[in-house]
């Protein structure tokens, strides 16, 4: 498989749904939303963007399955699979933010071997090939070399369903505040991750998230250079409902403020 070919026609594909979502952002109905659950929205634009990502990606790669947010289609593929979040940060859409992307892995069976992140507001496609690099557009990026904490800006993203470990998680931010120089929650974690690998911020935490948040970017922070894991050093961030990303020099530092004050782990 040709990766970078593959990698080149997924972004156009990608950059076409972000036109679509960012046309249907300037007359944008707040009565369509629908509720999946507790703070949970989806819209049409949702729907129909995933139903165009899915469409064009089967073309792409005939033989891949999908895991896909809108469950447009959850047919799994017996080597490939693609990872779709057609709109990440649907909740700033709906209130005119414009800070949402379209988020696209591919896996080769555990591994993500290429991902996509591309932000329609500002026209920045973040990528990434399993062992090339990643880049913004036709630019290479790599994380931030600031050595410490206390020289770093950090993402997060807050509770907004499951507020079960809300005083826990507090604690967390909490102590990233006043350890850094600064927290910032942007709304959408494939944002939070393409900034990490851009050098933009130095980390990025949070927990129950899914797969189509994280696989794209999770890929872009290791082409650039950074570190992955979950609150502890587990590797099984996609499924593991919970992720620590950073710059590679500030992650034991990220995971033992965490480790401090986070004492319930997620099952």
């Amino acid at each position: 498989m040709n990766l970078q070919q593959l990698a080149q026609n997924l972004n156009i594909l990608v950059r076409s749904v972000g036109a679509f979502i960012k046309q249907e952002a300037a007359s944008f109905d707040r009565s369509k939303i629908e509720t999946k659950g507790v703070n949970d929205l989806v819209s049409y634009v949702d729907k129909q963007a995933e139903e165009k990502l899915v469409e064009g990606l089967r073309k792409l790669l005939p033989e891949a399955g999908f895991i896909t947010e809108e469950n447009t289609d959850n047919t799994r593929g017996e080597r490939y699979n693609w990872v779709v979040d057609p709109l990440d940060g649907t909740t700033n859409f709906t209130h005119n933010l414009s800070i949402y992307s379209v988020s696209v892995a591919l896996m080769d069976g555990e591994q993500v071997v290429l991902g996509t992140v591309y932000e329609p507001s500002r026209d920045e496609c973040f990528w990434a090939c399993k062992g090339q690099g990643a880049y913004c557009n036709n630019t290479k990026i790599t994380v931030s070399e600031a050595p410490a904490l206390k020289d770093g800006l950090i993402a997060t993203g807050f509770p907004y369903h499951d507020f079960g470990l809300t005083a826990q998680y507090l604690q967390v931010l909490g102590a990233f505040m006043a350890g850094s120089h600064g927290v910032r929650r942007l709304g959408s974690a494939a944002i939070d991750l393409a900034y990490v690998a851009a050098g933009r911020f130095e980390g990025f935490f949070e927990y129950n998230l899914n797969p189509w948040d994280v696989a794209a970017g999770a890929l872009l922070v290791q082409e650039a250079g950074g570190r992955v894991s979950k609150f502890t050093d587990s590797t099984d961030y996609i499924f593991g409902r919970e992720i620590v990303a950073s710059n590679g020099s500030i992650h034991q530092e990220m995971l033992a403020t965490i480790a401090a004050h986070w004492k319930k782990p997620l099952a």
